[in-house]
């Protein structure tokens, strides 16, 4: 099961970076995060799930339930997490809001239009739309114009929504092709390139398209972000090393991990990933359910 393999790949990624975030990466360089830890930065139980996943899910619930995507449908979940702890696992609720996010929903909740209320300015291209855009990925013969859309609720400038359609593109070949990573990359590259061709956005992914991956940040800039994935799954060879990898460059660590953990997990599939995390998890028997249900939905489009 594709989704499933992708789904929790993202939420045990998550998890493994909520209780180190906005560390250094001296501090993981002299204490490197090698398995599943609690408490930490948020105080929070093993195995709990931040913004990331609760944002990834919520998408999910929505276009199971409308049986497509509903922008205003996809808002109101969002709206149910952030004001009323839905999509959590958390034992104190919502937590970890991004600003640009947040600013968003406020928008939407005060009536501004779901595709108007996300942030469309140079510095609201943080990773936050980024984060919860792998369940697009999924449904066959999806549109770059839906997926910057989907990533327009909350993050709307080019860079953003440029970063997502580059990411799902390569979930998307992961999920179709037996490539090796850096072929998947190399293509979803080729297709980003001649679709945005002339865009002066594609400057900003050059480092990207050019492989010049040496020198990264587990920044929360958003092609940062994917800077930082993209290196730790070209330089691993399989899932654990990969979230690990992405956790101990530090700063963003739940959603650098998150974002890395959707890949991997399609790619190396969900038995690669350590069943001792996943049952550290609480609630993900509840998630898995909600993969199979988005399954079938995907399979029937």
């Amino acid at each position: 099961m594709k989704v499933k393999d992708g789904i929790i790949g993202l939420i045990v990624g998550d998890a493994l970076g909520v209780p180190v975030e906005f560390t250094s990466r001296h501090e993981r360089e002299k204490d490197p995060v090698t398995d599943m830890r609690e408490y930490g930065t948020y105080n929070q139980p093993k195995g709990t799930w931040s913004d990331d996943s609760s944002m990834t899910i919520a998408t999910v619930a929505s276009i199971v339930n409308k049986n497509g995507i509903d922008y205003d449908d996809i808002m109101n979940e969002f709206i149910n997490w952030a004001v009323r702890d839905e999509y959590t696992n958390s034992r104190s609720g919502t937590f970890d809001m991004g600003n640009t996010t947040r600013q968003s929903l406020e928008n939407y909740y005060n009536g501004t239009p779901a595709l108007e209320s996300g942030g469309r300015g140079e510095r609201d291209n943080g990773n936050g739309s980024l984060m919860r855009i792998l369940p697009l990925a999924y449904i066959k013969d999806i549109d770059y114009d839906t997926v910057e859309a989907v990533s327009s609720l909350t993050h709307a400038h080019e860079i953003s929504r440029t970063a997502c359609a580059l990411y799902v593109e390569i979930a998307k070949s992961m999920i179709e092709n037996d490539l090796e990573i850096s072929e998947h990359i190399k293509l979803a590259c080729d297709k980003i390139k001649e679709h945005y061709k002339g865009s002066e956005v594609l400057e900003k992914f050059e480092r990207i398209f050019s492989n010049d991956l040496d020198d990264v940040r587990g920044r929360s800039f958003v092609v940062g972000s994917l800077e930082c994935v993209i290196h730790c799954l070209l330089n691993t060879d399989r899932y654990r090393d990969a979230v690990l990898k992405a956790v101990n460059f530090g700063e963003d660590t739940d959603t650098t991990a998150a974002i890395c953990g959707g890949l991997a997990g399609i790619y190396y599939g969900y038995d690669s990933i350590p069943n001792e995390w996943v049952n550290s998890i609480n609630r993900i028997d509840e998630v898995e359910s909600l993969c199979e249900e988005y399954e079938e939905f995907c399979d029937n489009v």
